[in-house]
């Protein structure tokens, strides 16, 4: 009998689906003139930031992951309350976090896993992301986002203010060309051994131009011409041999980017390696940061916080209907009360600090 020949493709592939294309999806969650305009708005003041023509200090705060669309605009619509108190020295952006990066395995955040059960409904995935960014950004929040991939951001960037590169992916090709043609800000975290020179040759390759393979709005395959992005900067986030945030490391990372020929800015993370990965020790670190810029350090342009409504952090299970509200899934997160009081407190410790200057060549 003859046999049937081996497969020499798909060996691996259990099955495909196909996905909406980006204009139809935008179609269905449209885009406002309004939240245009907020959009549009939002990246201009995060860019005049990041050149030193705003020396407003930028914020950018909320829960490790997104997991329940009704806590996240909950938690916006009180922070949006804080963001107008202090806006006149900091500049509130929420972290709206919908793709994970593991380490092993694990949910793999909303778009991936929307049900929290692996089933991978990425379709639902991709539509509840978009309607959580546009109700975020009507409570009038702007934005923040890590981009794992190179497909998703066709789907929700128009809704973005700013982006990231996460620390396992910084050191990624496929993220650097990615980020060169993204229309936002975006920051590149250290490595998770604490390199910055990871980081800073990220920033260099994001700010040429590349041509790289991806889609279209249409969900075609093609080659992507990009002009590169002159607003890639560093994310200091600590790493294995601890915390980067002392007057020291910075000092060091500032003449690291001067060296590079690039403007000596960073944004410091307050949770990861930063905080010896215990949430509770978040606010050791934003204290001491805003310390150093309320004495004069004004390469210090943002801090990050991993907050949620409440605190702690809880294993997601097998019953995702026995979660409780208001706690992370992922990181430890502060809790919303707690993380008020920091931007208040920072708010005062800012005072005449935050006058408009020159913008840095």
């Amino acid at each position: 009998m003859k046999t049937q020949p081996r497969p020499i493709q798909d060996v691996n592939i259990k099955g495909t689906s196909p996905l909406i294309a980006p204009n139809e999806l935008k179609r269905e969650f449209p885009l406002t003139e309004v939240l245009t305009s907020h959009v549009v708005n939002s990246r201009a003041v995060i860019e005049d930031i990041l050149k030193g023509c705003d020396r407003r200090l930028i914020a950018i705060v909320g829960p490790c992951s997104i997991h329940n669309p009704e806590m996240a605009v909950e938690y916006a619509r009180q922070l949006k309350k804080v963001a107008d108190e202090v806006s006149d020295r900091i500049v509130v952006v929420m972290r709206v976090y919908f793709e994970k990066p593991r380490t092993t395995v694990g949910w793999k955040g909303l778009i991936n896993d929307p049900h929290l059960n692996d089933t991978f409904d990425i379709m639902t995935g991709l539509r509840r992301a978009r309607q959580i960014l546009l109700d975020i950004n009507t409570v009038g929040l702007p934005t923040a986002t890590e981009m794992l991939e190179p497909i998703t951001p066709q789907y929700i960037a128009d809704l973005i203010t700013l982006a990231s590169i996460g620390a396992r992916t910084t050191e990624s090709p496929t993220h650097r060309q990615m980020a060169s043609g993204l229309s936002m800000p975006v920051g590149f975290k250290n490595s998770t051994e604490g390199s910055l020179e990871v980081a800073i040759n990220a920033m260099k390759a994001a700010r040429a131009e590349h041509c790289f393979l991806g889609i279209d709005h249409d969900g075609k395959t093609c080659v992507m011409n990009t002009r590169g992005n002159e607003f890639s900067h560093l994310i200091l986030r600590g790493g294995r041999m601890g915390p980067n945030y002392s007057a020291e490391h910075l000092a060091e990372a500032s003449r690291l980017l001067q060296e590079a020929r690039l403007p000596p800015r960073f944004v410091v993370d307050c949770s990861h390696a930063n905080s010896s990965k215990d949430y509770r020790r978040q606010p050791v670190v934003w204290n001491d940061v805003v310390a150093q810029r309320a004495a004069g350090n004004d390469e210090i342009v943002g801090l990050m916080l991993e907050s949620n409504l409440r605190e702690g952090q809880q294993s997601l299970g097998s019953d995702p209907s026995q979660l409780e509200y208001g706690v992370s899934i992922t990181d430890g997160c502060i809790s919303f009360e707690q993380t008020a009081e920091l931007l208040r407190s920072a708010w005062k410790t800012l005072a005449n600090t935050t006058q408009p200057c020159q913008a840095a060549v």
